[in-house]
């Protein structure tokens, strides 16, 4: 009421009206203008991370900035603001699948975590609706640090695709020890067989109507799913390609990842060093 009517009448004749002391009124407006900064602060954050930061994550991004409040009172703050993210977690659900029953064994084992760099990439495809049909997205996953390396965008799923994801690798391919994927045919297949020969790479598949063999890549894609294939929608091709290279270059370098302890990709690598 004071803060309201501050502009028409005093406010030491208010208070003194109110039986308000004059500090506990600057007090109460002291923290109320904090409570308005966190509230700009809660939504810049969301808003400039793509829109799918939860509670969590906006948290460890307030951390970094020298702030320290809780989840509940960020959580508050979403829902007082209609921000809603996009980022969901469930279990998974292994299906039995028709497989190839190739005799390439699964190396990797599950063992995901600490690996060094380029020592094991995993893949994997998705689809997503461009001018009304079916296109699809591949990546390459370095399990070093949750980079993704490679990627790709096209009409079909095949071994092209993948064939172009590996192309936009930077760097030499030989650098690339282990390759790990499911038993789909656009993996396993000559032309992917040729490219792995010809640059000294390991081949690891999982084992049939598994994919917790492949869990990291899945997830990952459950992420890319939630967090970018369900949220937008595309006229062309080519706008695909161009708003997933802008969304890569997010997740690689801006993206805080909770299995990183709150780095981003980018981030993880230079504490490393």
């Amino acid at each position: 009421m004071i803060r309201e009517n501050a502009y028409r009448y005093a406010i030491s004749a208010m208070c003194k009206r109110l039986n308000i002391s004059r500090s506990s009124y600057y007090a109460h407006k002291e923290t109320q203008v904090k409570v308005d900064e966190l509230n700009d602060m809660v939504v810049k954050i969301f808003h400039e991370n793509q829109s799918v930061y939860g509670a969590r994550k906006i948290r460890a991004v307030l951390l970094r900035e020298g702030i320290c409040t809780s989840r509940r009172r960020i959580a508050r703050i979403m829902r007082q603001n209609g921000l809603i993210s996009a980022y969901t977690k469930k279990p998974y659900k292994p299906t039995k699948s028709l497989v190839n029953t190739a005799s390439t064994q699964n190396l990797i084992n599950r063992e995901f975590d600490e690996r060094e760099k380029r020592e094991v990439i995993v893949s994997d495809l998705t689809y997503v609706r461009v001018n009304h049909k079916w296109n699809y997205i591949c990546v390459l996953l370095d399990l070093h640090n949750r980079e993704l390396i490679g990627y790709s965008c096209g009409e079909h799923k095949d071994a092209l695709l993948v064939m172009k994801a590996f192309e936009n690798v930077k760097g030499s391919l030989r650098d690339i020890q282990f390759f790990h994927s499911d038993r789909g045919s656009e993996f396993d297949n000559y032309l992917i067989d040729e490219l792995i020969k010809n640059n000294h790479i390991i081949r690891s598949l999982s084992n049939r109507g598994c994919p917790y063999d492949n869990a990291v890549a899945e997830a990952h894609f459950k992420i890319i799913k939630t967090e970018f294939v369900k949220r937008r929608s595309f006229a062309s091709l080519d706008e695909l390609r161009l708003e997933f290279a802008a969304y890569v270059h997010w997740f690689n370098n801006i993206r805080l990842h909770s299995s990183l302890g709150y780095k981003s990709p980018k981030e993880f690598s230079v504490s490393l060093l």
